[in-house]
């Protein structure tokens, strides 16, 4: 991905950076500040290798995928603001997946976070997406309003094991272009509630 494939950043203090191998020690110095995500999903704070593991996770086998990305928002002091990473055309073409996506905790409640997902929503758009595709702990009450609010819907729920926890995951899916929860699911059928 080159830097003109970024999206935009809608926010005038922050600007969008691709993360890689030698994002390691950002990337881990963001975790370390912000530990509610892992809290809620793990039950611990974020590991020391947690950054190396992100950067360099991979697709699981037999998943079709174009291409994975890691964004990272960084503010004015070159430190991490927010962090997203996902992947193009999983399990079918069009569709994106947020893998990932997490915001200063000093910036809940401004509205940041939302304006940088519609950033990359619209990035994803100009790109070919026409769903877009997440996960999101059953529980982690702030995460799941956040998907909701923004048009996400369930299709189904997953246990998946997280770190210390044990966690039921609700796979939800978004619309960008039209379409019917019918439609997502003949492209990914693997979301079916009995798939």
């Amino acid at each position: 991905m080159t830097a003109t494939a970024l999206p935009a950043c809608p926010l005038p203090d922050l600007r969008v950076v691709e993360l890689g191998i030698g994002s390691e020690a950002l990337l881990q110095r963001f975790f370390d500040a912000n530990p509610e995500y892992f809290l809620a999903v793990s039950g611990a704070p974020a590991g020391p290798a947690e950054a190396h593991d992100e950067i360099r996770d991979e697709v699981p086998a037999g998943m079709s995928y174009t291409r994975q990305w890691l964004l990272g928002w960084v503010d004015t002091t070159g430190e991490l603001a927010a962090m997203a990473d996902g992947v193009v055309d999983l399990l079918a073409p069009g569709v994106w997946h947020v893998g990932l996506y997490i915001v200063a905790t000093s910036r809940h409640g401004s509205g940041d976070a939302r304006a940088l997902y519609r950033s990359v929503e619209s990035w994803a758009v100009r790109n070919g997406a026409a769903w877009m595709r997440l996960g999101v702990v059953a529980g982690n009450a702030r995460a799941e309003r956040f998907w909701e609010s923004l048009g996400f819907i369930e299709t189904r729920t997953r246990t998946v094991e997280m770190g210390q926890r044990t966690n039921t995951v609700r796979v939800m899916h978004k619309p960008l272009a039209g379409g019917t929860v019918e439609q997502y699911l003949a492209l990914v059928p693997r979301d079916r509630a009995d798939g």
